[in-house]
């Protein structure tokens, strides 16, 4: 089954939506996919960490229901590199690993952040 990142979409948007409280099931009702395509995107999502799900399959169906988006994530609007040692932090790892000469040529490189130092 190939990921389909319009029903993560729908699937974000329910949970975050969801009234539910974080220790219950979400069951989840989107018209254009099915049930077990729904469940394997619900899985994907929780093995990647951006939410708590449950599995409730079992021998003759598959079945895996949303509980809450997971505390971890970063949230809308929010950029990955404004955490504690972001940019800043991949700059000096940058620097150090190039000092050691494990970063034999800058130039076949195209990160923005590398071309400004």
């Amino acid at each position: 089954m190939k990921l389909d990142k319009d029903l993560v979409r729908e699937i974000l948007l329910a949970i975050e939506a969801s009234d539910k409280t974080p220790d219950s099931w979400i069951n989840l009702a989107i018209e254009s996919h099915s049930k077990d395509e729904a469940s394997y995107h619900v899985m994907l999502l929780h093995e990647a960490g951006l939410i708590v799900a449950q599995d409730l399959c079992s021998m003759s169906d598959f079945d895996w229901r949303p509980k809450r988006l997971a505390s971890d994530q970063s949230r809308r609007g929010e950029s990955r590199w404004s955490k504690p040692g972001g940019d800043a932090g991949n700059r000096q790892s940058i620097r150090q690993a190039s000092a050691q000469g494990s970063l034999k040529d800058r130039s076949s490189m195209n990160s923005p952040f590398l071309r400004t130092w």
